[in-house]
């Protein structure tokens, strides 16, 4: 048999060189020292590729009914805002949006500006390419959705122009 000090020592190395386990058959006997083993790593969730669009699945109708008919009138789900009177000019590409060619010019158009189809209403850059977006409408600037400087994904509302 294996004194307590061999034992020991055999613990130590399987702890000290990280093994799974030392299996010892001898006349006298079988030892085995387990090791702590550090629980597997999962696997890693696939990668997308950017940009790529995430449906959220929908939603059951009778599970839905079943909610709102049981929630109290005040804890009830806001109903979805209404579309925005106007035509939405959109990013037609994924970049940052600018609202003057240069920090230190005035912005292409302002809320209340007036625009004909054709006008440069921002830029958008790109990969390093400053990309004019001109207005397909005529009318007054209503709104501008984004700010100077912030990332824009494609299809995205920027301005409304009424």
């Amino acid at each position: 048999m294996y004194s307590i000090e061999e034992i020991k020592e055999l613990a130590k190395a399987v702890s000290e060189y990280k093994l799974e386990k030392i299996k010892i058959e001898t006349e006298g006997g079988e030892l085995t020292i387990v090791g702590h083993s550090a629980p597997p790593v999962p696997p890693m969730p696939p990668i997308l590729p950017p940009m790529a669009p995430m449906a959220a699945p929908a939603p059951a109708a009778a599970p839905m009914q079943a909610e709102v008919t049981a929630a109290p009138a005040e804890e009830a789900a806001p109903a979805a805002p209404a579309a925005p009177a106007g035509n939405l000019v959109k990013a037609p590409i994924v970049g940052t949006f600018y609202a003057a060619a240069s920090p230190e010019d005035a912005p292409f158009v302002k809320v209340g500006d007036t625009v004909k189809k054709g006008d440069v209403l921002m830029i958008i850059e790109s990969m390093k390419l400053m990309n004019e977006v001109q207005s397909d409408f005529d009318g007054v600037v209503e709104e501008i959705l984004v700010a100077n400087g912030e990332a824009v994904e494609y299809d995205q509302p920027l301005m409304r122009i009424v």
